[in-house]
């Protein structure tokens, strides 16, 4: 399973929801967001983030903190094919988070220059660590992380939305979630976030706003959660199309290129596709289409995750989440004993736990229901915002949850996030 495993995380989810956008067209300020796409608007089941400053400078930042009941206490401890809830049974400092921003602001036919800088600590950091950088700071279950560190630019001309340049490292354009959990509409994550898309990059992403509807992305990345380090020293291309009219928004996203340990011939093909559609002011439906493909170990997965959001108040909005996603060569989904397995992993070293596993060819379906309770703060503080979630997930050949020994697990989930 070692083998397998260590191109398991290279093949790790690189980053998501992005279902918000990276850099929003030089008329208006950018929200604070981790993970987020510049033609996607946020998700309506959160509060709404603070106003954006007349200045461009900002600080801000959040604590998430949460736990999963497992209702057949797996022996291992472990929720299986989670990434960030994947303790059972216990409580999880998954993140306290800083952030230091200057927006890109520019008025219509001028240039701008921004930057944004974000530091981790908790659980969540073990995952979404990108090779060379804090990568080995600790081995406990509490660690630190750069989650992004870039300049941007905005350069008028072209076409009357301009042309954006992020240069650094930053999150991926991929996916209807997002490492931010303000953006995120439960505290478990789908198959497609963990396993199906990248977390982050470092390289140059050009952001060309073609006309009001579309936006065009193209850039050159070190590869797969990679920044100063890179496992197969080679380039590899991450960029997409974004789609914006009316109630609809959309973003294809793309990133290609060698992925395995101390190959760089075989290349590995991630690709997703997001809708997003206001039904009205109070319900949204949301659809992310995934296909991953690894030539070096001929492995496939894809699927489909799909999301009815309903705001009953300015308070209260109750979410339904349902996921298929295949593991056609049992090569992707897996859970990580311990700490360090993930970056051994996608260095190409032996894991070191041997609840460290995969769950095999199979595929996957899980159904989500929860809600999200915005609880009022007291000033300084942004947001408490409380999600509680039932999840059920079932695999259709193999007993992948539980000890590897049961073909499904019901969980029971809880987090509360405290913004900033």
């Amino acid at each position: 399973m070692n083998k397998k495993t260590t191109l398991v995380l290279s093949a790790l989810t690189l980053g998501a929801l992005s279902v918000q956008a990276q850099t929003p067209p030089p008329a208006e300020p950018a929200e604070p967001a981790t993970r987020a796409t510049p033609a996607m608007p946020s998700m309506p089941t959160m509060p709404a983030m603070p106003p954006v400053p007349t200045s461009p400078f900002s600080t801000y930042g959040w604590v998430q903190a949460g736990a999963t009941l497992n209702s057949k206490q797996p022996k291992d401890r472990q929720n299986f094919g989670r990434l960030f809830d994947d303790r059972a049974n216990e409580v999880m400092l998954n993140q306290v988070v800083l952030t230091a921003e200057k927006t890109l602001a520019a008025k219509p036919g001028e240039s701008d220059w921004g930057y944004k800088i974000q530091g981790m600590f908790g659980s969540d950091a073990r995952f979404i660590h990108s090779q060379g950088l804090l990568d080995n700071a600790s081995n406990k279950m509490l660690q630190p992380d750069v989650v992004e560190a870039y300049f941007n630019f905005h350069v008028p001309g072209l076409t009357d939305g301009g042309l954006d340049v992020k240069a650094g490292k930053f999150v991926t354009l991929e996916g209807a979630e997002t490492i931010d959990p303000r953006n995120d509409p439960f505290y478990s994550h789908t198959y497609i976030f963990n396993f199906g898309i990248p977390f982050n990059h470092t390289g140059v992403l050009a952001v060309l706003h073609a006309t009001k509807q579309f936006d065009l992305y193209a850039g050159i990345t070190r590869g797969v959660n990679t920044s100063l380090t890179d496992n197969n020293h080679t380039f590899s291309f991450h960029g997409g199309i974004g789609f914006t009219e009316g109630k609809l928004t959309a973003l294809l996203s793309t990133h290609i290129g060698p992925e395995t340990p101390k190959d760089n011939k075989n290349y590995r093909y991630l690709n997703d596709l997001t809708f997003t559609y206001a039904l009205s002011d109070k319900e949204s439906v949301i659809t992310d289409l995934n296909y991953i493909q690894d030539d070096a170990a001929k492995a496939k997965g894809y699927g489909i995750a799909e999301y009815y959001l309903y705001k009953v108040s300015d308070t209260l909005t109750v979410q339904v989440r349902g996921e298929i996603w295949k593991d056609k060569n049992g090569f992707y989904v897996a859970q990580f004993g311990n700490n360090d397995d993930v970056m051994n992993a996608l260095r190409g070293k032996p894991t070191r736990d041997p609840r460290t596993v995969g769950g095999g060819n199979t595929t996957y379906s899980a159904l989500t229901v929860g809600l999200s309770i915005k609880v009022p703060v007291a000033k300084p503080l942004a947001s408490l915002v409380i999600r509680p979630e039932l999840r059920y997930d079932r695999s259709s050949k193999t007993k992948a949850f539980v000890d590897s020994k049961h073909k499904s697990q019901l969980t029971f989930g809880v987090d509360a996030v405290l913004a900033f």
